[in-house]
């Protein structure tokens, strides 16, 4: 029990060091070889921790190899741009001048809920509150406010990627009837709507494949 206890602080102390020679990066911040290595090193020390027949230098020389390279990862990153966007990826802009970009969203595996969730992450409650949006190499939502932003409500999802959400619109007191009728007046088929958002006010994002944004408005009865 003693030995596991000493084994244990001796890890502890040597995770330590390295983890702050690391940097200081949080965990939302690390690019994603930093987690790799992050994940690699938490299951290098468990092993000698648990298992007293292992050598503790075992553990110990995986680790210090394993922080070598994170430093050559680091110096390479620092000295050949290419190798940064290899090894971490670049920015994506998923909303611009146009609207939603679903080449970029499907590229990052990611839907408009996920986008729209995000938003709400940073501040955000209506698609056009923004003029650029982009998730950043770490996962991270950024953004670059439209001054004019007018949210007064929440809005809510209506239609993605040519799917009408049934219990939204029932929620705004909209009938399939009056989506026809709205979709037929954009001259748009509900396979080719990219998003359909609507708040309290009646206030429509709306964007048809192929096309820029719309800002519309009609009538909502429902209470959210």
């Amino acid at each position: 029990m003693a030995l596991i206890f000493i084994r244990t602080v001796i890890i502890f102390i040597t995770l330590l060091i390295i983890m702050r020679l690391m940097g200081k990066s949080q965990v939302g911040e690390m690019q994603p070889f930093e987690f790799v290595i992050s994940l690699l090193i938490a299951e290098l020390a468990c092993i000698p921790m648990a298992d007293s027949s292992i050598p503790l230098l075992y553990g110990i020389v995986a680790i210090i190899a394993i922080f070598v390279m994170h430093q050559i990862v680091v110096i390479l990153d620092l000295l050949f741009k290419p190798v940064k966007t290899v090894i971490c990826g670049k920015p994506s802009v998923v909303i611009n001048k146009n609207g939603i970009d679903e080449f970029q969203l499907r590229k990052n595996n990611l839907d408009v809920s996920d986008l729209i969730e995000s938003m709400r992450g940073a501040g955000y409650f209506s698609l056009d509150d923004v003029y650029y949006g982009l998730y950043e190499a770490n996962g991270s939502f950024s953004a670059l406010e439209n001054p004019d932003k007018s949210s007064s409500s929440l809005s809510l999802l209506l239609i993605e990627s040519g799917k009408a959400d049934k219990k939204n619109l029932t929620a705004c007191g909209i009938g399939q009837a009056e989506l026809d009728k709205f979709l037929k007046k954009q001259n748009a088929k509900l396979k080719q709507v990219v998003v359909m958002t609507v708040n309290g006010d009646g206030r429509v994002y709306f964007q048809k494949r192929g096309e820029k944004y719309k800002i519309l408005n009609m009538e909502v009865r429902g209470k959210w």
